[in-house]
């Protein structure tokens, strides 16, 4: 990770250690390979994203339900894309 990490993007780090292996799987490798490198939009999106209750994580990422916005659907779908390829 760069030396110039801003305060904002450490809190935003830390949250994303959720202590749920079934989200962590997906918040990890964003976190150590993509998110410091990410345009500004996606940082919020992210930050937005790491805001949300654990349940209703779950709930996108399995795809029982849909977030409230298209950015954080498009932004689920990119992470499991890392993942899973």
């Amino acid at each position: 990770m760069s030396e110039e990490i801003s305060l904002e993007e450490r809190k935003v780090i830390y949250r994303a250690r959720r202590g749920l292996k079934e989200i962590d799987v997906y918040f990890d490798p964003y976190v150590k390979n993509h998110y410091l490198q990410a345009d500004a939009a996606e940082k919020e999106a992210f930050a937005e994203l790491v805001a949300q209750e654990d349940p209703d994580l779950l709930d996108w990422f399995m795809e029982v339900s849909e977030p409230p916005r298209p950015e954080m659907k498009a932004l689920i779908v990119k992470l499991k894309h890392y993942v899973h390829g």
